[in-house]
């Protein structure tokens, strides 16, 4: 009978030895499981510019805040779970509103990116920036990086210290969407308010909603939410249309002229004075504009400005030779570009040597 007993007692304890030891075996299993999954995530680098979405309250309005007055650390810090979708590194760019966005910055930020990339430092760039010129910035370096790696701007419409700040959410879609394996070969893209819209397509579209960003002419390329990314389309090849930067620190001077009821020619006289290598015009319904304002385009024409003709209405496309000729005049048209948009292109054809209408016209057209 004890033989029988002891026999049982060895059995239970061969049987809790037994589970025991596949226990800790599956600790260590799920620590080393934890560090490979670490080690895959995807390298994102955060380059900060300040904006709203560095933005602190100040006390001479119930709406008022300071622009980039919160640091990029700072930024990533306060989002909970950020560290979970990459390895993030951080660098401050500038500290601005981007009303305040310049060429020396644009430059800056083309060119710590391109490095990182052709330094292999990084999979993904996700940038910080305000949301006045945010849509200019994308449509910038979509026209001069050199990569399928994905770039993402993201902003908020609300600054860090508000009751309802949307900037850290945005951030965290924004590196959600950039760790993403299918954002690749999307160029630029812009980041909001759970959407994904295309560097060239989007434009802001109220002063204060954080519904602002919006693609008129073509919709969002995809939508994110904290468990997703889903893109509506196939990813593309970069195109080819990419441009050089100038060797200094600065775009050619290319101005928007604004049209408007009982408009004359004094605007665009005054940017020939000013020696404006390009003018853009923000004309009503096609791209239209008055009869003064037109002959003054077909002054500076003339003269060898390159003029085009954009729409300061909302959507759609300005197309050639409706009301306008644009043949004889020696215009070019936007087709879907907005105005500001229009003018980065044309500031960085005429940098790259491509002024004649024809050869601008193509280069429109080829980016759609």
């Amino acid at each position: 009978m004890r033989n029988a007993v002891r026999a049982k007692c060895l059995a239970v304890t061969f049987v809790l030895a037994a589970t025991a030891l596949p226990a800790s075996v599956s600790l260590a299993a799920d620590d080393a499981a934890t560090a490979t999954a670490s080690a895959a995530l995807p390298r994102v680098a955060v380059l900060a510019t300040g904006g709203t979405i560095a933005g602190q309250a100040d006390t001479r309005a119930a709406n008022a805040y300071n622009a980039g007055a919160v640091g990029a650390q700072q930024l990533v810090q306060a989002v909970p779970g950020i560290e979970k979708l990459a390895h993030l590194s951080t660098e401050q760019v500038a500290s601005i509103g981007s009303q305040d966005m310049n060429d020396k910055v644009w430059f800056t930020l083309a060119r710590r990116i391109q490095e990182i990339f052709d330094r292999n430092e990084a999979d993904a760039v996700v940038i910080t920036h305000g949301t006045d010129t945010l849509e200019e910035t994308a449509f910038f370096l979509d026209n001069v990086l050199r990569t399928d790696k994905p770039v993402v701007l993201v902003g908020s419409m609300r600054p860090s210290t508000a009751t309802s700040a949307d900037g850290p959410g945005n951030l965290y879609e924004a590196v959600e969407v950039a760790a993403s394996p299918a954002a690749r070969g999307r160029g630029v893209m812009v980041v909001l308010n759970d959407t994904i819209q295309s560097a060239r397509a989007t434009t802001k579209t109220n002063t204060t909603s954080v519904q602002t960003f919006a693609s008129p002419n073509s919709g969002p390329i995809g939508y994110v939410d904290p468990a997703s990314v889903r893109f509506l389309a196939p990813a593309f090849q970069p195109d080819s249309h990419k441009y050089a930067l100038p060797s200094g620190e600065q775009l050619p001077r290319v101005e928007i002229v604004y049209s408007h009821a009982n408009m004359d020619g004094v605007q665009i006289d005054n940017a020939i004075a000013n020696k404006a290598r390009g003018i853009v015009l923000a004309g009503v319904g096609d791209g239209n504009t008055s009869k003064a304002a037109l002959e003054a385009l077909q002054r500076a024409a003339k003269q060898g400005i390159v003029v085009v003709r954009a729409t300061r209405v909302g959507s759609g496309f300005v197309n050639r030779n409706v009301e306008v000729n644009d043949d004889t005049s020696g215009f070019v048209v936007s087709l879907d570009l907005n105005p500001q948009k229009a003018r980065v292109l044309t500031q960085l054809l005429i940098a790259n040597g491509i002024t004649s209408p024809a050869q601008v016209q193509k280069a429109f057209a080829a980016t759609w």
